[in-house]
């Protein structure tokens, strides 16, 4: 599939199926995070793959949108070890951890499962939950699964702006 087609089709599926995610694929969603550009390579970032009975429970006391996922990818980054730009100060780790996250979402895609980019959870209770994680700030939470039969995308999903209204040519 071409990356326009690919854009097109991915959407945030809010309702998955019972159809285990296979390990092949949950490792090659990984090798796309390991592979994804960071600022001077630096690779700030981190993931945690949340499979477990225990794992997937957190998920649910953090955030109402899991959507009937059994597999959760949590997107993080160390704002001390990510690169900072000269001139203004700016720390890049969140650029870099979108990034990643954007490969990962992409990839998701690619391989015929569905993700959605959850950002409405509760990141200082995760990382109380989850003490591995307090050293990063977290990004997103992709729940992963094969999309119910039924799933759709939003109403909203293929309205966007104009051209003349995102890009100015200078």
């Amino acid at each position: 599939m071409d990356f326009l087609t690919l854009a097109k089709n991915r959407y945030s599926c809010r309702k998955m199926s019972e159809k285990p995610v296979e390990q092949e694929k949950i490792d090659a969603i990984i090798e796309a995070a390991r592979l994804a550009p960071t600022a001077k390579n630096l690779q700030p970032f981190k993931i945690w793959v949340m499979q477990s009975e225990e794992a997937v429970q957190t998920i649910h006391e953090i955030t109402s949108c899991t959507f009937g996922a059994k597999v959760f990818f949590v997107v993080g980054a160390k704002k001390e070890e990510a690169w900072v730009r000269p001139s203004d100060h700016a720390n890049f780790c969140h650029v870099d951890a979108s990034i990643v996250a954007t490969h990962m979402m992409l990839e998701i895609e690619e391989l015929g499962l569905n993700p959605t980019w959850v950002g409405f959870f509760d990141a200082p209770a995760l990382q109380e939950k989850c003490p591995e994680m307090k050293e990063y700030d977290l990004v997103a939470i992709f729940p992963v699964g094969y999309g119910a039969e039924d799933a759709a995308p939003s109403p909203r999903h293929t309205q966007r702006k104009e051209i003349s209204d995102m890009v100015s040519i200078l």
